[in-house]
């Protein structure tokens, strides 16, 4: 139902900004103004973009969670998306989502909300390994609960796993 609402409540609010605004400063200045934020939030979601990019790699190459870049850049392609769409309203909750400080806070308010009770890794060499919150012994950090599951070890080497042979 929210979801519902924001799709109503934010032409609302764009529709009465632009009235607002253009009653104010004019029918040009206030396309012009349009346009010109949709053009430097473009440059400044490329270079924001760059910088999650490379730190989700950093991350990776690290063994790091990812968690938090991936979470960065879905920001960043959300303030992309805001940027582009016209209205005052859009282009400020855009511009603030290319804060890194506003993008840290409301990821901090999102786990929050946020309560992770399973993971589960995809296929790896040939076997699916999956945690599950049920431990043997929750006191030795070093054991990990896992299933496994052979695939077809007599399958030729050239046969893809959906049975296609390549050639």
């Amino acid at each position: 139902m929210w979801l519902f609402a924001l799709f109503v409540a934010v032409p609302i609010i764009e529709i009465a900004l632009f009235i607002q605004v253009g009653g104010l400063i004019g029918l040009w200045p206030t396309l012009l103004i349009v346009v010109v934020t949709a053009i430097l939030g473009t440059a400044l979601v490329r270079q924001q973009g760059a910088l999650a990019m490379s730190q989700l790699r950093q991350s990776f190459a690290e063994l790091n969670d990812p968690a938090e870049p991936l979470a960065h850049g879905a920001m960043i392609l959300l303030s992309g998306a805001l940027l582009l769409t016209p209205g005052f309203f859009t282009d400020t909750v855009g511009f603030l989502l290319l804060i890194p400080a506003f993008r840290t806070f409301v990821l901090k308010e999102l786990r929050k909300r946020v309560k992770v009770q399973s993971f589960v890794m995809g296929q790896q060499a040939g076997f699916t390994q999956t945690r599950s919150p049920y431990r043997q012994n929750p006191q030795d950090p070093g054991v990990i609960d896992g299933e496994w599951e052979e695939l077809d070890a007599d399958k030729p080497k050239n046969q893809a796993p959906s049975g296609w042979t390549r050639h």
